[in-house]
This record gives C-alpha cells, sequence and structure tokens, in this order.
C-alpha cells in the first residue's frame, strides 16, 4: 500500500544560475511541480509514494519521470502523450530569494490528462490522496482530478490539498474561485498562503479566515504558512501559532510543500484519525514541518533541495507555539 498518492504537474522549473561572461542571466533545470515535490519530499523521509500525471513524449518529460523514480516514487500513473510537450516554468529570484513564475504551458502536457487515464485501483491502494488546484486550470484533467479525488473520497482516503494560486495560469480569477472551493468540499487536510486565505474567504485575519473555511467546507485540519514568521494551525475550533526558523534562505522554491510533507509524514507517523489528533500532536507536527520547509530553503530548486530526516532532526526543536484560543 503506498502511504501517499498524488495527482497533477510534474514539470521543469528553470532557476536562476547565476550570469554568463556578457552578463546574461543563466538558468538550470531543476525537476518541479507541487504534487511531486510532495511525493519526493515524503519518499526522502521513508515513506511509500506514487504520482499520477502527464508529460510529453519528449526529453524533459522522460527526464522528469527518471527524476521520480530515482526519488523512489512509484511512476505507473504517468502518462507520456505525443501531442504536446511538457510543461516549462522560469522561476524568477529577488534578492531575498522569494520567488515568481514565468509559465510554458499552453497547452502543457499536464493540461491534457483524461479520466480514462486514471489508474483508479492504485488510488484505492494509498492512505492519503494529495492534489492541487492547477490541474483543475483546464479540461480534461479538471475532470480527471474531480473524478479522482472523489474516488480517493468514497473510499476512505485522506485528502490532502494545497490550492498552491497561480493567477497567471487561470484566465478568469472567478473560475479559479470556483474551482478551488470546489476542491476544498472534498478537504480533510489544507495548506495555503495568506494571499490564499484572502483570495478563498475575502480576509487577511488568519483566525477569522481558517474559521470561514472550517465552517463552510468542514476541513478538519488548516495550516496557513507564514514564510520566515511560521505557520498558524486550526484543529476544528481550536488555533495556533508557530514560529519558523531562522535561516540562511537561497531559493524559496518549493518551501510550501516540504511543510506540507513534513505535515503528512507526522499523520502517517502518528498513525491517528484526524479527530483523535490533540492540540499539541498539531503543535508538534507544525514544528516539524517548519524545519522541513526552512532547510528546503537553503538549496536552489524544488525536488533537489528536499531534506532528509538526519538533517530535519538536527535542526527540528520546540519552537514557540502558541494557543490562540478556542471560538464559540
Amino acid at each position: 500500500m503506498f502511504d501517499c498518492i498524488a495527482l497533477g504537474e510534474v514539470l521543469i522549473d528553470f532557476t536562476p544560475a547565476g550570469k554568463s561572461e556578457t552578463g546574461e542571466v543563466r538558468f538550470e533545470q531543476n525537476p518541479g511541480g507541487a504534487p511531486a515535490n510532495v511525493l519526493c519530499a515524503l519518499a526522502k523521509l521513508g515513506k511509500r509514494t506514487a504520482f499520477i500525471g502527464k508529460v510529453g513524449n519528449d526529453q524533459f518529460g522522460h527526464y522528469l519521470n527518471s527524476v521520480l523514480q530515482k526519488n523512489k516514487v512509484n511512476t505507473d500513473g504517468v502518462v507520456f502523450t505525443e501531442d504536446i510537450n511538457t510543461t516549462l516554468a522560469f522561476v524568477h529570484l529577488n534578492d531575498q530569494g522569494d520567488r515568481s513564475f514565468s509559465f510554458y504551458r499552453n497547452p502543457g502536457a499536464d493540461m491534457l490528462l483524461h479520466e480514462s487515464e486514471l489508474d483508479l485501483a492504485m488510488i484505492g491502494n494509498s492512505r492519503i490522496f494529495h492534489f492541487g488546484s492547477i490541474s483543475m486550470t483546464h479540461e480534461p484533467s479538471a475532470s480527471a482530478t474531480l473524478k479522482a479525488v472523489s474516488f480517493a473520497k468514497e473510499n476512505g482516503l485522506l485528502i490532502s490539498y494545497d490550492p498552491n494560486l497561480r493567477v497567471n495560469l487561470w484566465s478568469d480569477l472567478n473560475h479559479a474561485k470556483n474551482m478551488i472551493e470546489m476542491g476544498l468540499k472534498y478537504a480533510d487536510i489544507l495548506k495555503i498562503s495568506e494571499e490564499e486565505l484572502e483570495f478563498i474567504t475575502g480576509t487577511k485575519d488568519l483566525t477569522k479566515g481558517s474559521e470561514y473555511i472550517f465552517s463552510h467546507f468542514s476541513t478538519k485540519l488548516i495550516f496557513v504558512t507564514l514564510g520566515s514568521k511560521g505557520c498558524f494551525y486550526r484543529l476544528g475550533h481550536e488555533t495556533g501559532k508557530c514560529s519558523g526558523y531562522e535561516i540562511e534562505s537561497i531559493d524559496t522554491t518549493g518551501a510550501g510543500d516540504a511543510f506540507l510533507a513534513g505535515v503528512l509524514y507526522q499523520i502517517i507517523e502518528k498513525n491517528k484519525v484526524i479527530t483523535d489528533l490533540s492540540l499539541k500532536d498539531v503543535e508538534q507536527m507544525v514544528s516539524f514541518a517548519n524545519a522541513v520547509g526552512a532547510l528546503a530553503t537553503t538549496k536552489k530548486g524544488a525536488i533537489p533541495a528536499m531534506p532528509t530526516l538526519e538533517e530535519i532532526l538536527s535542526l527540528y526543536k520546540k519552537t514557540i507555539c502558541v494557543k490562540e484560543g478556542i471560538e464559540s
């Protein structure tokens, strides 16, 4: 049985790698894609993972497939297409290591996954199903995603969801919000950024925004990542905040995915249903996940930067986790 299976995009991140002798920016090829990042991080921590998605039958597609395999991610669910090329993304970094993206996806192979190409048996043989909203920007992958998550929910899998909003991939932000909310209807575990919280709920207030999601979608466990400031979390009516780690950041690409992998690793290790988790369990979970996310920023790229358990444990310590109170 797989500990976690994910559906979505795996792509090439071209990351800045210095400048040429003439002063032009150089880019290096790095494997990425949020669902694939999560799986590779979990596999590096010793968990059994599998990926479902589509790539082009080109040099990049075969490279990505081999990277997943080298990272011990099962690729039986990877589909190759002759119709379109593998999706590419160029990562632009500012002085603080924060990134923005330019996508070459008009269309990209990840958008062309069909319902008929899903391996439902693989999904049914898993404990956790993870997905994001990028696979829901266009058809046919949107329908394939919703069929897969619906099947996973019906078969008792724990559903992990990262909306991972990329504004420039949506032609209509109203459509983006509708699709993201459709994904929320299935989610047991939600990881979002402050910006995504505001996009979904219309408020920057962490307590009010997370309460809106909990009350409207019954999402049991919510994590709002705050970058270097740590993470705000909600377990039902209880909320809290855990500080981050002071670390020299080089590239934040994949940091949120690393954080989520840390959360899922802890959930697998604890082997409890979410309703049996205590706030102390979640505090420990967040502190561990913050360490995973922080370490992922110390190297360039996403998948290549995922830390080992030994590296995590050497950084991980009890950080300040403050209970925010109980809401009515």
